[in-house]
């Protein structure tokens, strides 16, 4: 049985490269995948991209860059540090808009982590000891679920990588991250931080 040829117009497929970065025989082939429908194709772009990102995250990244950040008339700072493999990459303009962009996250929304891991588990600890004692009266299974769901919030609000990219809420750090990463074709690791606020702690 001959398989059915999927149309779609040269204006779908600029749209796609647009939206996700990939390349052209990517965006066709996601296209045909998806029957033609674009949001199903940039689904399975997301996905590729996220197979591709595990499999580059084992690979050392010893290059990168160390950038700063000042806003609002100098009130406020951060310096940031983003690995990536080769130093051809720290230097290409790409991954130096991708660490602006983190750099200004971590300006607007104030992450104290890059990740949940990063928390010291004192304070995990003693987050869900808070957290338990305010649904102490349910019953286990309603107090796990409802913990599991406070951590969550809890880790949107903390970590970096779990907060949604203030450029594009439809997607967290850890999603524009992933992205990239299958777009540039190397590991890139968020390693560390600071943010500077005069008058702040």
């Amino acid at each position: 049985m001959a398989t059915k040829e999927v149309k779609f117009s040269s204006s779908d497929l600029t749209k796609l490269r647009e939206l996700t970065g990939a390349g052209m025989m990517d965006c066709k082939n996601a296209l045909v995948e998806a029957g033609g429908d674009l949001k199903g194709a940039q689904d399975v772009i997301r996905k590729k991209g996220l197979d591709i990102a595990k499999k580059k995250s084992t690979r050392e990244a010893r290059e990168g860059q160390i950038t700063s950040y000042i806003h609002a008339g100098g009130k406020l700072g951060v310096l940031l540090e983003v690995n990536c493999e080769t130093d051809f990459v720290a230097k290409n303009e790409q991954f130096q808009s991708f660490i602006r962009d983190i750099a200004m996250q971590i300006a607007a929304a104030h992450p104290l982590y890059v990740g949940a891991n990063d928390i010291p588990a004192a304070e995990l600890a003693k987050e869900k000891e808070v957290f338990l004692e305010q649904v102490k009266d349910k019953p286990e299974a309603v107090r796990n679920k409802v913990i599991e769901g406070k951590l969550a919030k809890r880790y949107e609000e903390i970590c970096l990588l779990n907060q949604k990219f203030i450029k594009d809420d439809s997607r967290t750090v850890q999603d524009l991250l992933t992205e990239f990463i299958a777009k540039i074709g190397e590991n890139i690791i968020i390693r560390r931080f600071t943010r500077f606020e005069v008058g702040g702690n």
